[in-house]
């Protein structure tokens, strides 16, 4: 059915341009809803694939607003900054980067198969067995290193179109061989410098404002992320092949320095020998100041 919604202003007007808005506003004024309007208009349209969730624009915005702010607080919390790639993904920028898979011969196989990083698909037990400088061996080795797991990524939820989600979902899933690719740990200061490695080579805005938590980092992690990490991943992420277009299933026997050299990636300085140094330095002045109060 038609629906016409109908208001009525009352206006009252001490001096001549408030009495031009009367004239306006004091009159009945009418707005009709040219297209049929019906209570199952208000209802979600059906998923495009399944956990899919469809927002209005109006709710994206919400989302990418409160997500965005409250990841920022705690970037710790893995879901608002997953709803913030989301809400944020689209109309532009997963759109980029489903149509640099396309344009590639290897993008267009992965969007075919649409593999899936998970621990079963990739076997983890046999890349432990893999020889120490295949990316495999070095995928496997960092994920023990740092105790994580690749069945730990969110699904995507919140973005339209079923092969655009399956891009974000494999971005997010492969994350952590960027780690790998990298040598980054996870601490805050190497995800603040591979965010703004994928930023560079992405685009994705999630990953940009992800670099903003670089004001979180203690004074001397700041200056180091400004003066070694910051201009290494511009550097690199903007010179490196797309490594959306890789397809690690396919690689992990392959030695990691050669991949490394055909994305044209270097691997930045060692952040944990770098912290560990620190901490000796540290601890070594401390004890310094210790006997040297002692022997007063």
């Amino acid at each position: 059915m038609e629906v016409t919604f109908r208001c009525t202003a009352a206006v009252v007007a001490r001096n001549k341009g408030h009495r031009a808005a009367a004239a306006v506003f004091g009159s009945t004024v009418e707005f009709s809803n040219s297209q049929p309007f019906s209570l199952s208009s208000l209802t979600r349209p059906p998923p495009n694939y399944p956990g899919h969730v469809s927002l209005t624009r109006i709710e994206k915005a919400a989302l990418a607003i409160g997500s965005g702010l409250m990841s920022l607080r705690d970037p710790r919390r893995a879901d608002l900054i997953a709803a913030f790639a989301e809400a944020t993904a689209t109309p532009y920028f997963i759109y980029r980067l489903r149509d640099a898979m396309l344009a590639s011969p290897t993008g267009r196989r992965i969007l075919r198969d649409r593999p899936r990083v998970t621990s079963t698909s990739l076997d983890l037990p046999h890349l432990r067995s893999l020889p120490a400088r295949t990316v495999g061996r070095t995928y496997v080795a960092w994920l023990d290193r740092e105790g994580v797991s690749p069945d730990t990524r969110a699904a995507v939820r919140y973005v339209d179109d079923a092969e655009c989600a399956y891009v974000l979902q494999r971005y997010r899933e492969c994350h952590d061989f960027y780690h790998a690719l990298t040598g980054l740990p996870i601490v805050r200061e190497g995800e603040v410098a591979l965010k703004a490695f994928e930023f560079a080579n992405t685009l994705l805005p999630m990953t940009g404002m992800s670099v903003f938590a670089a004001a979180t980092l203690k004074p001397s992690e700041r200056r180091r992320f400004a003066g070694v990490y910051l201009p290494w991943a511009l550097r690199n992420g903007l010179k490196a092949g797309e490594v959306i277009n890789v397809y690690w299933e396919e690689q992990l026997e392959r030695d990691v320095d050669e991949l490394r050299a055909e994305l044209g990636v270097e691997p930045p300085p060692d952040l944990r020998e770098i912290r560990r140094r620190e901490r000796e330095e540290r601890r070594r002045r401390k004890e310094e100041g210790a006997a040297s109060v002692g022997a007063e």
